[in-house]
């Protein structure tokens, strides 16, 4: 049976050929096959009344095959069609020529957007390499970007997987489970968020590695991509203040946290400095976006009538309440966690609070995009890798693109009414939930974290920090026998 941890008498990489590594790398490419088949429905062609190529999402085809994916719309949206538009600098109008016509811009964070522009500058490259050459392979304009991006985030997500894998070498099978995911087949190639999650867990590696410089701006690179790896920094804080209070040195957390800033700043300033209307064009969306489908608010808005926060609101008026209490209710669930770290009988694992932040930030906020759950896989298997109830809830994260997609279809279309899809929302919710709780329980009692039963301390922290991998009662203000039942304690060497 694959899984669990190396028993005693085991031999690693004594294989000819296929290591446990290989074997996982195999398996993921299999998965983004599958991913990329799954979109395929909507990378077709037809051909117009007057001959001309056309992309066939006819009659909803999007939601009827349930392939649709944010990368093909937005390469007419957004410009990228077009190569003498630059991302962040030149507009363009929402509702062109109605009454509510709104100028906008590239709606990402500055990376995800430079991404982009840069997979379709490729494609043109392509295109033009196919016109010259005439027998490379060649589709409609939108279809070459779309295989141009998707190669990125393929690779993307392989590194994620080998960087999981390189994080627990004594559970080198765990990586299996980024590997396998269903949130994989569905949604690697929805969005652009596997470019996040990539730098997020290469920045843990790099951590756990004894570099925190690099680790710090990978995190930083991270957060132009998106937000969320730079929730990671408030963990390694929490980490590294408690660990410091049993006597190790602050200074690498402070070098890791101030690599990150100095990261983020960098990736952002130029854009900033240059169009900065462009840049805040991120941020003014996230401000006027209503409550989400997937979100919780949106879930009770409408299974119990109520009108929300602010009431009814005007086209492009912020939901101002709604803002304050996610963002208010997320500080209060950090500010739990902090407590949980600082009072935890043992410094808790710095996966373990990395998920609970990141979880309580998707949980709480008014946008829950459905490729967002991406974010929380490698997270989950490092902080909880129980193979049954990951992928138990994989599945039922996954499953909540069917009735989503048939939440758009019209009665006529064979929609869905909104119950099944919200339903499914709720399921999500509540396994995200009772996985944190599983968290909260092995951060309280370390004998159940199934890292620390194998008798490894926090393998996402570097033993070289002044013996930060080795649990001694001198260092921890809790007596032994409250740790007692977590194994025995790591090697640093």
């Amino acid at each position: 049976m694959i899984g669990g941890p190396l028993g005693r008498h085991a031999l690693v990489g004594r294989a000819r050929f296929w290591t446990p590594l290989r074997v996982v790398l195999l398996i993921a490419v299999a998965l983004l096959a599958l991913g990329w088949l799954a979109k395929s429905p909507c990378l077709q062609q037809y051909r117009t009344d007057d001959g001309a190529l056309a992309l066939d999402w006819r009659e909803s085809r999007q939601y009827v095959a349930m392939c649709y994916s944010d990368t093909v719309p937005l390469y007419d949206i957004e410009n990228l069609d077009d190569p003498a538009a630059f991302p962040y600098r030149d507009p363009w109008f929402e509702n062109e020529g109605e009454p509510d016509e709104t100028v906008r811009y590239m709606e990402y964070p500055v990376l995800t957007g430079l991404y982009q522009w840069g997979a379709a500058r490729v494609a043109d490259i392509w295109l033009g390499l196919a016109e010259r050459i005439g027998w490379l392979p060649t589709a409609l304009p939108v279809i070459v970007y779309f295989t141009v991006s998707a190669v990125g985030l393929a690779l993307a997500w392989i590194a994620t997987v080998w960087a999981v894998h390189a994080l627990r070498p004594s559970r080198p099978w765990d990586a299996a489970l980024v590997a396998l995911s269903p949130l994989v087949a569905v949604h690697i190639f929805t969005n652009f968020d596997a470019l996040a999650v990539v730098c997020a867990t290469t920045g843990l590696l790099a951590l756990a590695r004894n570099r925190p410089l690099l680790a710090g701006l990978l995190l930083g690179i991270g957060g132009g991509f998106k937000f969320y790896p730079l929730l990671i920094l408030g963990p390694v804080l929490l980490v590294g203040l408690r660990r410091w209070r049993g006597g190790e040195p602050l200074g690498p957390t402070v070098r890791t946290i101030s690599a990150a800033l100095v990261g983020v700043v960098a990736v952002n300033a130029p854009v900033a400095l240059a169009y900065p209307v462009g840049w805040w064009e991120f941020f003014r969306l996230n401000q006027t976006r209503p409550a989400d489908p997937d979100s919780l608010y949106f879930v009770l808005s409408y299974f119990s009538g109520w009108a929300g926060f602010d009431g009814d609101l005007a086209s492009g008026q912020p939901p101002a309440v709604l803002n304050a209490v996610s963002a208010v209710l997320f500080v209060l669930c950090c500010v739990a966690i902090a407590v949980l770290a600082w009072r935890a009988p043992r410094t808790p694992r710095l996966a373990s609070l990395a998920f609970l932040v990141v979880s309580a930030f998707l949980l709480l906020n008014k946008v829950w995009s459905p490729q967002y759950s991406l974010w929380l896989v490698p997270l989950a298997v490092l902080a909880l890798p129980r193979t049954r109830l990951l992928l138990a809830w994989m599945a039922v994260d996954a499953l909540v693109w069917v009735p989503r997609m048939y939440y758009y279809l019209t009665p006529a279309q064979m929609g869905l009414p909104p119950d099944w899809f919200l339903g499914t929302v709720l399921l999500r919710d509540a396994a995200v939930v009772a996985l944190c709780g599983l968290v909260v329980r092995s951060i309280l009692r370390p004998g159940t974290d199934p890292v620390r039963m194998i008798g490894l301390d926090d393998p996402d922290w570097p033993a070289s920090w002044g013996m930060i991998g080795r649990w001694s009662p001198a260092r921890e203000s809790t007596p032994r026998s409250a740790v007692s039942s977590a194994g025995p304690p790591r090697d640093p060497s």
